[in-house]
Parts: structure tokens; C-alpha cells; sequence
């Protein structure tokens, strides 16, 4: 494989990939599951808990929740008003 060297026997692309991973790393910490919903079918109106549509026959009927037996709702935030 063909890498691009400085004089010194260094490769180029290594400085630019740790800074990058050192940047994007606390991104990781902010990731969050997605949440879970009730899903009802148009059809017969059965329900299941999906995070996504299971289709097109399918509507949102509940959520979110914060597990995948939509028993738990997921708690909302409340921030305090900025001056």
C-alpha cells in the first residue's frame, strides 16, 4: 500500500486522524438509544413496540418509551427557562 512519507519517514495521514479521533471522541459520549414506540396496524389494528415503522400499513400510536416493551414511557426534560 502506498503511503505519502515525509523526509523523516513519517506518514502524512497519522497527525490529521488523531486529531480528528481526539475531536469526535466526546461525540461517543452523547449518543443515545433510540427511543421505542407503539406501533398500530391500519389493517387490523394489532400493536407492537418497534423503534421503527414496521411498514406502510402501520401508524404511530404511543411513545416514545424508553424500552422495547413500550412499558416504560421516557421521561421528558424539563430545562430551566435561560435569562
Amino acid at each position: 500500500m502506498f503511503f505519502l512519507k515525509s523526509e523523516c519517514g513519517q506518514r502524512f495521514w497519522l497527525k490529521p486522524l488523531l486529531l480528528a479521533l481526539l475531536i469526535l471522541a466526546p461525540l461517543l459520549v452523547l449518543a443515545a438509544p433510540a427511543d421505542w414506540y407503539r406501533w398500530r396496524s391500519k389493517i387490523d389494528q394489532s400493536e407492537v413496540c418497534s423503534q421503527t415503522s414496521p411498514g406502510d400499513g402501520w401508524e404511530k400510536f404511543s411513545g416514545p418509551y424508553r424500552d422495547a416493551r413500550c412499558e416504560k414511557p421516557k421521561r421528558k426534560v424539563d430545562f430551566p427557562p435561560t435569562k
